[in-house]
């Protein structure tokens, strides 16, 4: 038996108050933030673990040290993984992380990206990076803002847009 990801989440937020209802949701006992620069600044970090209940565990890696250590991890850990963009999405899944489905949940608006939803919008290099994860390693996308999905954001089927 080895560890087991509950939810993978691309967010350019990170962690903030809607990852904590992610976090309950799928009861994972342990978070762990992937971004180079969040896994190098204190304050970012002491920020984001604000917003986290103190029975969860919370660390942030690089991307590279998390594929180099992942395959360590306890049985009994439960995981809620969020990362900030679909390149490290993509890094984290070519580096033989378990992950079969990915929730995508906030992507900025920027010059030359595609509205998807109101808070999902992507370039088109985010387009190639979610092609060759659904297309080569069979990975499934869902757009929930929320678990519950009550918060009036509608889900959409983000293959339409790939």
């Amino acid at each position: 038996m080895s560890a087991e990801i509950l939810l993978f989440r691309i967010d350019e937020r990170l962690l903030h108050g809607q990852g904590h209802i992610w976090i309950r949701y799928c009861g994972a006992n342990t978070v762990i933030c992937a971004n180079d620069k969040a896994a190098n600044d204190k304050i970012a970090q002491n920020l984001m673990k604000t917003m986290i209940d103190k029975s969860i565990a919370v660390s942030f890696y690089e991307i590279e040290k998390l594929i180099n250590i992942f395959h360590k991890a306890n049985p009994k850990q439960k995981f809620f993984i969020v990362v900030a963009s679909t390149d490290d999405a993509l890094k984290l899944v070519e580096g033989k992380l378990p992950i079969k489905e990915i929730n995508i949940g906030n992507l900025h608006n920027g010059e030359g990206k595609e509205k998807v939803t109101r808070s999902i919008y992507i370039s088109e290099k985010d387009k190639e990076n979610l092609r060759l994860l659904r297309d080569k390693y069979n990975i499934k996308f869902n757009t929930r803002t929320t678990p519950s999905g009550t918060d009036g954001a509608k889900e959409v089927d983000i293959n339409d847009y790939i």
